[in-house]
């Protein structure tokens, strides 16, 4: 889809003051949300307090050897459903919606799992692969990486 249809869509949206448009054109799909200020998170880094290392004298002992301890196991995520993109990870297409898949739930590939919204664009995320929601590896409104493990499905 053209970039200038996606500004006067996005414009649209903005000035007219509803919620959400859905666009089809051919085999492409658009679908604009505007968010509002329950779905809008607001991220503050606050500064870490910096802490000076006493110094002391140096005194002629041999130093202590550290022994690497055991790295813990990494897990397994063969079967993990990725993230495709940055954004904000949401379970369900609003805050009253039930979510569109729970713990112990049967999907089919192409199914919607959830929701990731980057740049106020909301992404459905469908199923790679069919089988049952074992884990949910992410909470709801927490931002997500690209590869970053959203769902083991078996």
């Amino acid at each position: 889809m053209d970039l200038r249809k996606l500004k006067k869509l996005i414009d649209l949206v903005e000035d007219s003051g509803i919620a959400e448009i859905e666009v089809t054109e051919g085999e492409e799909k658009v679908r604009i949300t505007r968010a509002t200020a329950q779905q809008q998170a607001i991220y503050t880094a606050q500064p870490m307090p910096v802490q000076h290392a006493a110094t002391a004298p140096v005194a002629n002992t041999p130093a202590p050897v550290a022994v690497p301890a055991e790295a813990p196991a990494e897990r397994d995520f063969s079967n993990a459903q990725k993230s495709p993109m940055v954004g904000t990870f949401y379970r369900a297409p609003s805050p009253s919606s039930p979510p569109f898949v729970e713990v112990g739930q049967a999907v089919q590939v192409g199914e919607t799992l959830c929701i990731i919204e980057a740049m106020k664009l909301m992404n459905e995320i469908e199923a790679e692969k069919s089988g049952v929601v074992k884990e949910i590896l992410v909470e709801n409104g927490q931002p997500v990486e690209y590869g970053e493990p959203l769902f083991i499905i078996e």
